[in-house]
């Protein structure tokens, strides 16, 4: 496994050799103190040991344990319940087993994880046989009768087309048999990338029970380079539906399939430790620093590879909450801060929306939170997206910390890829706290690249790991801007609030 057990000097001294010699030596120079001592607690989470850190996994499990252990030395308080570190969460965990399943259309047998990935859940039968029709994009005016059918509808909706989510309820309501959706190139930024890890769900049990009602259904998604294998009119249809253009009725023939699916039921934790505020008129606005333990574990193979670290997504990050912590040991600032450090964000936010729904801190006396999820310091920080900018005025906060250390800011320049909801940020500001997330902006071509290899390479694959290379003057800037938002945010003399309309609506 190429890579896996590389501290920061075997680092520095592979990417001098990948990399250019003297010239990427003199762009990526040895960390200093600070920034080695963040990394070292990052080769701690991604290690092979951590085991990826899948949700209800050991390995899960004993990364939690270490931070517990970081955060007990460093002094914070135990927040999570019956005062202790943890907040556990019983999850129903759904995997398909792909060596005794499969799934035929028109005769041609498909393989799970590179050219189909589907979604189990207690709704997946056991067996199908059932007709496939090609519906376009799936839009109310283009289903017609799909009983009993399997129906493929182009990803990427046109404007005024149903979403995924509506697409796959809608299907259901016609009494369609599943639901395969293609996944359709993706956007510029965000290509989508074959294989997948594996064909699996996973979900607290609390919301596994309320999904044991309705007829079967299969979900799932489509490798548009697999629709050449089940129809001649494919380049058409690809070409189209990139284009936004309307797309052809096509029958695929017959689909039969056999669909074993495994359940088991495991717990996982979210660690939560409280670093108490100073100044008691304001214990009642706790500032949130979170980021996620939970990676993919073991999944599908890539180059021989199987094991996804998951080192930048989001070791890298808890590691950085632990050395915030670690700096802060006996020194409050004005406001609590509350260290959350979620699981299960990689399956669906359930961490975060555990805490949301069971908070071990009263949610009313939430202020702020700022949100630590794979930010990417790949080469040099001139630019940064921030994910909640303009929602309140924590942005405010942002742009002033980052502009004194001449970083500059942007808003989401691609919000169709609804970024600001898919991370743990998200479920707490639905909820009413304020919070912003952040990501490396590009700005050039060598940014863009080094964008490109990151995402098409490593980003949810077995190659984020500790080969993964860093630029470690970038990594300190953002670190410590981060470090001066949190405490700016947690001594500031009002509190924070929302722009108008900036708050989303309510579940």
């Amino acid at each position: 496994m190429r890579g896996k057990g590389l501290t920061w000097l075997g680092w520095l001294a592979a990417g001098w050799l990948a990399l250019g010699g003297a010239a990427a030596l003199a762009r990526d120079a040895a960390p200093d103190a600070e920034t080695r001592a963040w990394w070292a607690l990052t080769e701690e989470l991604s290690s092979d040991a951590m085991e990826g850190r899948d949700t209800g996994s050991p390995g899960y499990d004993r990364a939690a344990a270490v931070v517990a252990k970081r955060f007990a030395e460093a002094g914070l308080q135990p927040a999570g319940e019956n005062g202790s570190w943890f907040q556990s969460i019983a999850f129903e965990d759904l995997r398909l087993d792909e060596a005794r399943s499969r799934l035929v259309i028109g005769g041609t047998r498909l393989r799970f994880n590179r050219e189909v990935q589907l979604a189990p859940s207690a709704a997946t039968p056991g067996a199908l046989a059932a007709a496939v029709t090609f519906r376009g994009y799936c839009g109310a005016d283009e289903i017609g009768d799909v009983r009993g059918q399997l129906v493929v509808c182009y990803g990427r909706p046109a404007p005024a087309r149903l979403n995924g989510f509506d697409r796959a309820k809608a299907l259901q309501a016609a009494g369609a048999a599943g639901l395969l959706l293609i996944a359709a190139p993706g956007l510029p930024g965000e290509p989508i990338r074959w294989p997948f890890a594996y064909s699996r769900s996973v979900m607290p049990l609390a919301e596994a029970v309320k999904a044991k009602v309705g007829a079967p259904f299969v979900q799932g998604v489509l490798n548009p380079d697999a629709l050449a294998r089940l129809t001649a009119r494919a380049g058409e249809i690809l070409k189209a539906g990139a284009a936004g253009a309307d797309l052809p009725r096509v029958e695929l023939g017959a689909a039969s399939a056999r669909l074993t699916v495994v359940r088991r039921e495991t717990r996982s934790a979210n660690v939560l430790g409280l670093l108490p505020g100073t100044d008691p008129a304001l214990a009642d606005q706790v500032i949130v620093i979170a980021a996620h333990l939970d990676g993919y574990g073991r999944g599908e193979p890539v180059a021989g590879d199987g094991l996804y670290n998951g080192t930048l997504d989001d070791a890298a990050y808890v590691a950085l909450l632990e050395q915030f912590a670690a700096m802060r040991a006996g020194r409050g600032l004005k406001r609590p801060v509350l260290f959350a450090v979620f699981t299960g964000e990689e399956k669906g936010l359930w961490g975060s929306r555990w805490f949301v729904d069971h908070p071990t801190v009263p949610l009313a006396s939430l202020a702020a939170v700022i949100n630590l999820d794979q930010v990417r310091p790949l080469y040099p920080l001139k630019l940064m997206t921030v994910h909640g900018l303009k929602e309140s005025s924590l942005g405010d906060l942002v742009r002033q910390v980052a502009s004194a250390r001449g970083i500059a800011v942007q808003e989401d320049p691609e919000p169709e890829r609804n970024l600001l909801r898919r991370s743990d940020n998200w479920p707490l500001m639905e909820a009413g706290v304020p919070g912003a997330s952040f990501v490396f902006a590009t700005y050039d071509a060598s940014s863009r690249a080094r964008y490109r290899d990151w995402y098409e390479r490593r980003y949810h694959h077995p190659a984020d790991d500790l080969s993964t290379p860093v630029d470690w003057q970038a990594a300190a800037d953002f670190n410590r801007f981060f470090i001066a938002l949190t405490e700016a945010a947690a001594d500031a003399s009002g509190r924070i609030v929302w722009a108008a309309e900036g708050r989303p609506g309510k579940r």
